[in-house]
């Protein structure tokens, strides 16, 4: 019988498939334990609460850029990304803490009633129950919440939006108030300033007797339209002198910390911070995700928060920048009025030089009181566009829906666990099957077993349930064992008695009832068997034959009774046999009695065709090896899945020392349907089925001879003469 080997390393997809159905019993069982304790772990679970508030956020109108769409529909991601960080930070949830009072309700909860300090309130609410996500490519904001409370959930959730809006409505429109009340002052100043130039004007004109003189008369001198040109210039420069000024002052004060949720505001327009910010938002969320996924000593993490404190200290650093760079832009405003001042001034001095010196006084006090009135209708002009826009709604955030407190627990998931844990089961019960395939030693197949054994296998015995059933030798269940006697016969000399020893490597693998049915197969054939049970130390053909154990083979070899006396009986009424005998531990099958055993095999031989012994395990016990000594042959039975490769292979090596050949090997419990080679044997045992009693079949009705029986025909016949 030849087959090609396979190995671990030629698998197909139809040994993947055997290997599920050989280890199914264990995938079920892993499954079935990662399920029932998923189920255990969810229903022990508290049940969480769902509430989401929806917000839309616009960017304010002066920080969308000139050739940026001007529209609603405006999507910026990295100012969605900013929202995300502010509606986390302390500014906003610490109102809602206070509003709420979250300290005694989660002290309540989780603390024995003893209230929290706010800023554990606050981590437990960033860690366990608020989640902040963004609609893909849209502004809409969702405030996630979830509390064992539905009631609670849905009023952190509207009371989150709620001061969150109250907040952006005080950003956008704090500058404006500010601004005004700037304008304010400045304009105060500028009234006052116009009353004290106009009184100098006056005086002016009294003093130089200048009655007539018309004040909007304009002059075509040169140097008096220089002067005006300059005044104008230094009036200009004042006005951006007051701007940079007010913006470095108001800068200033904004602490450290704050100054990034300003980047992308009106204030800074620099394009190195908002790349920078953007870089540091970036990396702060990476750091987010590491956090769900790593501890807190996996080395990815510790670097991406090392990143974002050097990003963030970049941010500072760049911040501080901007401020000096306000302050020193303010300098050199105030510088450039300061040098026109004195240019002007100069220039007023040779004015008064010239030749017309004695007018030129009141010319340039008629022109600074013109210069400071266009001033001061500038300032009122600007205020009153400034109050009109400041009356305006700022409709930078929108809150879309109001959180109400769900009907249904979303926390356990029990479907999407379950789900869950069938497909892990799943996964972890293929991966123990196939890390046991690939541990376990053993011969795995038919083809495996001749190849590395260099023996015939003889039979191919399927599995039982119940180990010890004795099936009928004519039945279709015992065709397993035809087939085995049939190959047996085939590989023995025809018309030659034989002394067969069955044996295994190990106990337990099935080898006596294997052999007893092999005996009632070859009795039922026509063949005169004598079985022998010769496993003295843990005999069982006696309780398959429903006789009592003595007297035995421990008695023939003690001469304590002869083997007739001993044997044969079966009630079987097919075979001769004789039990293990007396219970006696110091009686082996030793090589003390290897003598008198090769006597018994001998006149044995002149009676029967076969005589089978059965044997105990090779390893580890002396007495198979004695058999297997005075036997013509052995017959290794190897159990299905049992037994290491090794131990297989010393058995072998043991029996092929004592100088014994090996007519072959029988698999034995070998299951159905594993997708193996076995399958090609097992399978077709149960495909020819008899309708009836086949003639020669054992039944009530048999039409063999008891062994007995022949046995006296043949003391009557002669010695030489066969029946």
């Amino acid at each position: 019988m030849v087959s090609l080997p396979v190995s671990k390393d030629n698998a197909t997809l139809g040994d993947f498939v055997g290997l599920l159905r050989l280890r199914k019993s264990l995938v079920f069982l892993v499954l079935a334990l990662v399920v029932l304790t998923t189920l255990g772990v969810t229903a022990l679970l508290p049940k969480q609460y769902l509430s989401i508030a929806k917000i839309g956020v616009q960017k304010p109108e002066s920080e969308v850029k000139l050739f940026q769409a001007q529209n609603n529909a405006y999507y910026d991601p990295y100012f969605v990304q900013q929202q995300l960080e502010i509606i986390q930070a302390e500014k906003i949830l610490y109102p809602v803490i206070a509003q709420l009072g979250l300290n005694e309700i989660l002290g309540k909860q989780l603390n024995d009633g003893v209230p929290l300090p706010s800023a554990m309130t606050m981590k437990y609410l960033l860690d366990q129950m608020l989640r902040i996500e963004s609609r893909r490519s849209t502004s809409i904001i969702e405030i996630n919440v979830y509390a064992r409370d539905a009631r609670l959930a849905a009023d952190i959730a509207n009371a989150i939006a709620r001061v969150y809006a109250e907040d952006r409505v005080t950003l956008a429109t704090s500058d404006q108030r500010e601004g005004l009340a700037q304008l304010r002052k400045e304009l105060d100043k500028q009234e006052l300033t116009v009353v004290t130039q106009r009184d100098r004007v006056e005086k002016l004109r009294k003093e130089l007797n200048l009655a007539g003189v018309d004040l909007s008369q304009r002059y075509t001198d040169m140097d008096i339209e220089t002067l005006r040109q300059m005044q104008n210039s230094l009036i200009a420069l004042r006005v951006d002198a007051i701007g940079r000024k007010t913006r470095w002052e108001r800068f200033k004060v904004i602490p450290i910390a704050d100054r990034r949720n300003l980047v992308n505001a009106e204030l800074i327009q620099d394009v190195n911070i908002q790349n920078l910010l953007q870089a540091y938002l970036i990396a702060d969320q990476n750091v987010t995700k590491l956090k769900a996924r790593l501890g807190s000593a996996h080395p990815d993490l510790i670097g991406a928060v090392d990143n974002v404190a050097k990003i963030q200290s970049q941010l500072d650093n760049q911040l501080r920048g901007y401020e000096s760079s306000l302050e020193m832009a303010w300098k050199e405003a105030d510088a450039r009025v300061t040098e026109l001042e004195r240019q002007l001034a100069q220039a007023k001095v040779d004015q008064i030089l010239s030749a017309r010196e004695r007018m030129r006084p009141f010319e340039e006090a008629t022109t600074r009181l013109d210069d400071e009135q266009r001033l001061l209708t500038t300032l009122k002009l600007t205020l009153r566009q400034r109050e009109i826009d400041f009356q305006v709604p700022k409709k930078t955030i929108e809150i879309l829906n109001t959180a109400e407190p769900a009907r249904y627990a979303s926390k356990p998931n029990w479907a999407l666990n379950v789900l869950f844990a069938f497909v892990f089961g799943g996964i972890l019960g293929v991966g123990a099957a196939v890390l046991l395939e690939y541990l376990d030693s053993s011969f795995r197949n038919v083809a495996d077993v001749e190849r590395k054994l260099n023996l015939s296998v003889l039979g191919v015995i399927p599995f039982m349930a119940e180990t010890g059933t004795l099936h009928d030798a004519s039945s279709p269940e015992g065709e397993p064992y035809r087939v085995l006697q049939t190959n047996l016969n085939l590989a023995l000399r025809a018309g030659q008695p034989t002394a067969l020893v069955v044996l295994s490597s190990g106990p337990g693998e099935g080898k006596s009832t294997t052999l007893r049915q092999l005996a009632l197969c070859m009795a039922a054939a026509g063949e005169r068997v004598l079985l022998i049970d010769s496993d003295v130390r843990r005999p069982t053909q006696h309780r398959l034959a429903d006789l009592p154990r003595e007297p035995g083979l421990t008695d023939i070899v003690l001469n304590k009774a002869t083997w007739t006396e001993a044997g044969p009986r079966d009630q079987s009424g097919l075979l001769d046999f004789i039990p293990a005998g007396a219970a006696a531990n110091h009686v082996t099958l030793s090589l003390l009695y290897a003598p008198k055993l090769r006597e018994l095999v001998a006149e044995f031989k002149q009676r029967y065709d076969k005589i089978l012994f059965d044997s105990p395990p090779i390893i580890g016990v002396s007495d198979a090896s004695v058999l297997a000594s005075i036997a013509d042959g052995v017959v290794l039975i190897i159990q299905h899945r049992r037994n290491p490769e090794s131990m297989v292979q010393r058995a072998r090596q043991i029996i092929e020392e004592r100088k014994v050949p090996i007519i072959g090997v029988v698999l034995n419990q070998v299951p159905t349907g594993t997708g193996e080679d076995y399958g090609y044997y097992t399978s077709n045992y149960s495909y020819y089925k008899h309708e009836g009693s086949a003639s020669g079949q054992a039944d009530g009705n048999n039409k063999y001879p008891r062994a007995t029986d022949r046995i006296e025909l043949r003391e009557k016949d002669g010695p030489d003469k066969k029946s």
